[in-house]
C-alpha cells in the first residue's frame, strides 16, 4: 500500500491535514474522537491504492471537523477537543514517517495564533458524507474553478513579469540612445 504525501499545519484549536493526491477516486476517510485518522483512495489510470493510517497527537471533536475536497488535494480542518498547542501531529515518537511533511504555506507559530477565522473554504462538507466513500464532487466545478483562478493567478503574475521585463528593456534602449 502507498502513502500520498500528507502535509499539516496546526493553530490552538485545529489542525489542517493536506493529503496531496491527484484525481483521487474512492475517496474513504474515517476520523474518531479519540484521534484516529484514516484515509484511503486510489488515483491513476491503473487505480493504484493509497492510504494513510495514523494516530493524531491527542484527541479530536469529530463533529466540528470539515473536509474539502478537490482534484489534486483533500483538505481537512480537524478540530482538537482541547484548545492547546501539539508537540507533535501523531502520538509515535522517534522518527516522523517520510510521507508526513510540515505545511509552510499554512503554518502560523504559536506566539502568532490569533484563533481567528479559517483562512481556507470547507463549504459544507464533512467527515460523516466522507465515510462510505462518496466520491460526488470530486473533480466537479468545484475543482475546475480551483484550476481556473490558479491559472488566472499565474497569467496575472506572468503578465507583471513581462511588464518589468519590458520597462527593464525600454529603459536600457533609452539609455543606448543617449549614449549615441
Amino acid at each position: 500500500m502507498r502513502h500520498p504525501t500528507v502535509k499539516w499545519a496546526q493553530r490552538s484549536d485545529k489542525v489542517y491535514i493536506t493529503v496531496e493526491l491527484p484525481d483521487a477516486e474512492d475517496v474513504k476517510v474515517k476520523l474518531e474522537p479519540h484521534g484516529k485518522f484514516f484515509f484511503s483512495a486510489t488515483s491513476g489510470p491503473s487505480k493504484t491504492p493509497y492510504e494513510v493510517d495514523i494516530d493524531l497527537f491527542e484527541s479530536v471533536d469529530v463533529n466540528e471537523s470539515k473536509a474539502s475536497v478537490s482534484s489534486r488535494c483533500i483538505c481537512y480542518m480537524v478540530k482538537k477537543a482541547e484548545s492547546k498547542w501539539w508537540n507533535r501531529l501523531i502520538k509515535q515518537e522517534g522518527k516522523t514517517p517520510v510521507y508526513l511533511k510540515v505545511d509552510w504555506d499554512k503554518w502560523v507559530d504559536e506566539d502568532e495564533d490569533k484563533g481567528g477565522a479559517d483562512d481556507m473554504d470547507f463549504g459544507d462538507f464533512d467527515f460523516n458524507s466522507l465515510n462510505m466513500g462518496d466520491t460526488d464532487g470530486i473533480g466537479d466545478e468545484e475543482g475546475d474553478s480551483d484550476m481556473e483562478e490558479e491559472t488566472t493567478a499565474e497569467s496575472k503574475v506572468a503578465e507583471k513579469i513581462e511588464e518589468e521585463e519590458n520597462a527593464e528593456k525600454d529603459k536600457e534602449a533609452a539609455s543606448e540612445v543617449k549614449k549615441n
